[in-house]
């Protein structure tokens, strides 16, 4: 009869059994424990160990991933991506090149967090996925744009700004709508940001389904309602004292502007505050360390900007002069600031631009990647410590 019934035995059921050695809390507590980029195949072992990763998440919980693009200067259709996973503090390279698309002669942009694109006169490509996986090409904006700034506003895809100099509306706004596939045009940037209405003077961050933009050295500051289609401000947010250089973001919903304090000669501090919108007040959340600070300075002790991308609970900066350190900073409970730094391992080509990203990436998200069709995805691993 033992016989008889070991013959009925499915499949499944047999994984079952093969995995019943390690299982329960202790397969959870052993998973959690992985980098995440291992954890997509250990969920194909069998449903015991699909919930046993899923689960070992809530024992060492998923984090946002800085991602670098690097694009060959010369061959524009050249790209590596590497992505830093701050939950194993590992730094990934995806040796295939960025998605399936054929790049284009114009170059790789992102302006907040959560978009990548590319722009010329024929063609408006851009890819909203964690992993840049996939990408939409569609028809361009009526406004020839050479610099403009780009989010992602709910299903909406607003480009501002940036103009070539012999359009006749430098502050002009039009948007995409993912969902119709038609552009929109909206009301123009107010005329207080016309000498910086392009993103190498503005920074973006979306909110509460709003854009807004803020000039980086003076502070000013708008928001856009994609649904109305009209600005509001501008506001003042640069804070009390000697801010030369600030940048907005999002965390959480929560509008963060870092600030940049003394002059690019002499840094004295790096700053984050917290943005209300309504009272237009800024409260101060934190301040990074002297010696992380001068890790960002580089060799020359020379800042004239920072770079910030923001998601979840973590802010990654870095020196665009001299990006070899990232500087981490995790909001961890009640509202306390984690900082740590992290080596460049993207850093190795001057022929190159580096474009930085941060996503939102789980076990689904690197599934699809390992199981995608497109060639081969193939990852090395390098350790990257936070200091």
């Amino acid at each position: 009869m033992a016989t008889e019934n070991k013959l009925h035995i499915t499949k499944e059921e047999e994984e079952e059994e093969a995995a019943a050695t390690i299982h329960g809390d202790i397969l959870e507590a052993i998973l959690s424990h992985l980098p995440l980029i291992f954890l997509p195949p250990a969920c194909h072992v069998s449903l015991a160990w699909h919930h046993a990763a899923f689960s070992s998440l809530g024992y060492n919980k998923i984090k946002p991933w800085l991602i670098l693009h690097n694009q060959n200067t010369r061959k524009s259709h050249e790209a590596t991506m590497h992505a830093y996973d701050p939950r194993s503090h590992l730094w990934i390279q995806v040796m295939q090149p960025l998605a399936s698309m054929t790049y284009q002669v114009s170059t790789l942009r992102s302006s907040t967090s959560a978009i990548l694109y590319m722009l010329s006169p024929s063609k408006f490509s851009f890819s909203v996925d964690p992993l840049h996986l996939t990408w939409q090409h569609v028809d361009p904006p009526r406004v020839w744009r050479a610099d403009p700034v780009v989010a992602l506003v709910g299903h909406k895809v607003v480009l501002a700004g940036g103009t070539h100099f012999f359009e006749d509306d430098a502050l002009s706004v039009e948007m995409y709508d993912t969902e119709t596939g038609s552009w929109d045009t909206c009301d123009s940037m107010p005329d207080i940001l016309r000498d910086s209405a392009a993103s190498t003077w503005l920074s973006v961050a979306v909110n509460d389904n709003k854009m807004y933009v803020a000039d980086k050295a003076s502070g000013v500051t708008a928001w856009f309602d994609p649904i109305t289609k009209t600005w509001r401000g501008p506001y003042d947010l640069l804070p009390e004292g000697n801010v030369y250089h600030s940048v907005i973001g999002s965390l959480n919903d929560r509008l963060i502007l870092v600030g940049l304090i003394g002059d690019a000669e002499d840094v004295k501090s790096v700053k984050m505050w917290e943005v209300d919108t309504e009272l237009v007040k800024l409260r101060e959340i934190g301040e990074m360390p002297n010696s992380l600070v001068n890790r960002l300075k580089g060799e020359s002790c020379y800042m004239t900007s920072i770079g910030v991308n923001m998601m979840g609970d973590h802010v990654y900066i870095h020196n665009p002069a001299a990006p070899h350190e990232i500087v981490v900073c995790e909001m961890v409970v009640k509202g306390m600031c984690e900082w740590g730094s992290v080596r460049n391992e993207a850093v190795n080509d001057p022929m190159c631009t580096l474009v930085f990203t941060c996503s939102d990436v789980g076990l689904a998200d690197l599934d699809r990647a390992f199981m995608s069709e497109k060639r081969s995805f193939v990852v090395k691993y390098s350790k990257g410590m936070l200091h």
